[in-house]
């Protein structure tokens, strides 16, 4: 097949996936080949791509990625096994038939270089005639036959040495026949039970996870969350897991032990060998097969739900980062503390520190009136407008002081809202945190990003690794790349789909904008600090390493407001500008009268101002965007009110109506921030008086809700709550054991990102999503399985 051939199929595949014909499918591929970015083709190539929108174009580019790595693999066997001479036509077919990695490694096993095996020895001892006269002719006697081949320089001491080696190669040849393996893989992903039962010994050191002491459950459908919880308590060696072939676990290994016996045309006909061959089908499927697909399927789910949680993660990560921002107030930054202080940072309407203190309200110094009336002159001398407290520890205390500063203050205008920590520390401690603030003390940096990410949210969120933000579920078990990849594009996608200030932006933003790495925005910010302000678009081809194709990229999204060209506050890319004057020329009226009339802009036909280069699709998105230029696509600001008086877990009671936040979603339900210092959960179960597939259809993270208490477990730490006002307090859930589905033990989103952390999972852990979880124990339990069959 030649290149343009192959590149037309992947096209196609790819194209019939997400719903696409071929010829967008190549046409986006062609323009990421080129270096354009997703949100880039997204917007401004709707035109190329026949208007794929981004989630299309992400999931093109990830099944991209992995087709064309599929391609340089079958490339890679089919000229290994050429090299060894043994590249049949049908072989061949089958190869290029491959649609999965799986089928074509299922392919590659018989010829792939391996370590010698007890197949191999017993090959070069001359024991293959035996295996196969056995196979061929089962009147044979197999003890007598076997005597022929007893040679002790070959190292075959007897006939029992010599079956046990004929055996092994008939077990190699079986367990390596590509179709046998795809059909029972198949067959146990469909039946397949994941049995979970508790090491010995382990029931007290593993009490959180005591509802999977004794758990079966189909393979096909548990759930992503369950599922990592259990490979999670697998890798603690808390629980062991199997996999059964159906419910009824020995007549399903009868069953896999049949299709082996079958496709080795054995059967028990009373012959004399007939017993030998099929202990041989017995112990292929038992202590070979099964073993290799059931770590096979366990990695096949493993990576379904770490896809899963990833999606989760990178939803919830979406819902902050498009969190409503304040706006341009002057905000005094509250970080809460107990024997350390309370920090305190004012920043101004544009963000820059103006003062900075700590307070000691608190146990031991209780200093009170003192940081009162500290915060009180700050407040008047700045002008505040908002007082940002962070929600980590004395987050209530504190919140309740600024309740009456405001009252000292006198001001009808000055508000307190809680604002959540996820990643302020680790920003804190940040190299980018050191640039901005070298003179200023890590525990301070923390004040400025709790002030600042209740003005834009997702300008101060960005300058934080976005794992760090931890408002995933088991983010601390999945594929670390894997994650890291998603998050960013998230990421990438929230900054270009808000569009970006370039005169007033930070490095860190401006590199999360299409095109722009990190050296090319720090060179933006240079240039803007050395000059001034931009105040063209066209201007940026001055900076450094800022060339045409990556204006070209970067310039749609970034605004200059107050410039010398009206349209570079919009996201109209400077490329389409000729279409605006010709609606300028059109209409006769000039661009300062268009902009923002949208009575007159809808009554325009877009087919009346299209060219070769700009269809219908391009003109209309520019006369939505000339209605409201800039327009921010993220809701308006609003704040949840915590009840007065309830600010520990042991002060809640069953029944409380309460305000709270949803800081987190997961598959299984939706955490919320109630005011308490430790997040409750509402059950999917609970979130509506309608059935909820996923809990995202009903809420996002940094939604304001109001909820019921059904639960108060003081002792565990965990609250159930319910969406339904009217639920009965004392029936937490409609699914026994369901609270215990939480991903954390502890707060899930809190300021040291722990937010993915599943039960029992220390802080700061990261990356051992795949530590351990195969090697050992997969040796150790292939030896088991194989004794106990030689054993039945």
């Amino acid at each position: 097949m030649s290149d343009t051939q192959l590149a037309q199929q992947i096209a196609q595949t790819i194209a019939d996936e997400i719903g696409a014909q071929a010829a967008q499918a190549r046409a986006a591929i062609a323009l990421l080949d080129e270096g354009a970015s997703v949100p880039f083709i997204a917007r401004y190539r709707k035109e190329v791509t026949g208007g794929l929108d981004d989630t299309q174009l992400r999931n093109l580019e990830s099944r991209l990625t992995y087709l064309r790595e599929l391609e340089d693999r079958r490339a890679a066997v089919l000229s290994s096994i050429d090299e060894q001479g043994k590249l049949t036509d049908e072989l061949r077919s089958d190869i290029l038939a491959a649609d999965t990695k799986s089928r074509l490694e299922d392919l590659y096993l018989p010829y792939k270089t391996k370590r010698r095996t007890r197949a191999q020895i017993a090959r070069e001892a001359g024991l293959e005639p035996l295996a196969d006269g056995l196979l061929e002719d089962p009147t044979r006697e197999p003890k007598v036959f076997a005597e022929t081949f007893v040679d002790a320089a070959k190292g075959v001491a007897d006939a029992k040495a010599a079956l046990e080696g004929a055996r092994a190669i008939l077990m190699e040849r079986w367990g390596e026949d590509a179709a046998l393996v795809g059909e029972l893989r198949g067959w146990l992903s469909d039946n397949g039970v994941i049995r979970a039962r508790v090491a010995e010994g382990k029931e007290n050191e593993g009490a959180k996870y005591r509802d999977y002491f004794e758990h079966a459950e189909a393979l096909a459908k548990i759930p992503s969350h369950r599922l990592l919880a259990l490979f999670r308590a697998r890798r603690e060696e808390i629980l062991h897991l199997e996999l059964d072939p159906g419910t009824d676990a020995e007549a399903g290994h009868q069953y896999g032990e049949g299709r082996v016996a079958f496709k080795a045309g054995i059967r028990d006909a009373g012959r004399a060998a007939d017993r030998w061959l099929l202990d041989a089908c017995r112990l292929t499927w038992r202590a070979k097969l099964h073993m290799h697909l059931l770590l096979d399927l366990f990695n096949q789910a493993r990576e379904k739900a770490e896809a899963e949680a990833i999606t989760v993660f990178g939803d919830n990560l979406k819902d902050l980062l498009l969190a409503a921002p304040a706006g341009p107030k002057t905000v005094l930054g509250l970080d809460p503390g107990i024997r350390t202080g309370c920090k305190v940072a004012v920043v101004d309407a544009t963000g820059k520190l103006v003062a900075t203190d700590t307070i000691y309200p608190h146990e031991p110094r209780r200093q009170w009136e003192q940081s009162l009336q500290s915060l009180r002159q700050l407040c008047i001398k700045h002008n505040v407008e908002l007082i940002a407290i962070g929600n980590g520890t004395a987050s209530r205390e504190t919140d309740k002081l600024a309740g009456e500063v405001i009252a000292a203050v006198g001001s009808t205008t000055l508000q307190k809202i809680v604002v959540s920590e996820a990643g302020a520390s680790v920003y804190s401690a940040s190299e980018f945190a050191a640039r901005e603030f070298p003179d200023l003390d890590v525990s301070i940096r923390g004040a400025v990003s709790i002030a600042r990410r209740l003005q834009d949210p997702l300008a101060e969120l960005v300058k934080i690794e976005p794992k760090a933000i931890g408002v995933g579920q088991y983010q601390h078990d999945v594929d670390q790349y894997r994650l890291a990849r998603a998050l960013e594009a998230r990421v990438e996608d929230c900054v270009n789909a808000v569009g970006v200030h370039v005169n007033t932006a930070s490095a860190a933003l401006l590199a999360r904008v299409s095109g722009l790495s990190s050296t090319v925005a720090e060179n933006i910010v240079r240039h803007r600090d050395d000059n001034g302000p931009f105040k063209r678009r066209k201007d940026l081809l001055k900076v450094p390493r800022l060339g045409e194709k990556t204006f070209e990229q970067c310039a749609g999204f970034l605004r200059i407001a107050d410039g010398d060209q009206p349209l570079d506050a919009s996201s109209v890319h400077p490329e389409a500008y000729p279409v605006v004057e010709r609606i300028v020329a059109a209409t006769a009226r000039p661009i300062k009268a268009l902009i923002g009339d949208g009575s007159f802009l809808r009554g325009l036909k877009p087919e009346q101002f299209t060219d070769e280069t700009f269809g219908v699709p391009t003109v209309r998105d520019i006369l939505k965007e000339l209605e409201k230029p800039g327009r921010d696509p993220r809701p308006e600001f609003k704040a949840a009110r915590f009840a007065e008086g309830v600010e520990d877990i042991k002060d809640l009671r069953e029944g409380m109506i309460l305000e709270g936040v949803v800081s987190n979603v997961a598959a299984f339900g939706a955490f919320v921030d109630i005011g308490v210092h430790q997040d409750g959960l509402v059950h999917i179960s609970a979130l509506s008086d309608t059935f909820v597939k996923d809990p995202r259809d009903v809420v996002k993270a940094g939604d304001i809700v109001k909820v019921k208490v059904l639960e108060v477990d003081v002792a565990r730490k965990r609250i159930a709550l319910t969406r339904r006002l009217d639920d009965t307090p004392g029936q937490s859930t409609s699914r026994p054991g369901a609270r215990d589905e939480r991903p954390n033990a502890g707060n899930p989103a809190r300021r040291d990102g722990a937010g993915g952390r599943g039960p029992g999972q220390p802080r700061g852990h990261g990356g051992g999503g795949r530590a351990g979880s195969t090697a050992a124990p997969a040796n150790n339990a292939l030896a088991d399985a194989f004794a106990r069959a030689k054993r039945s």
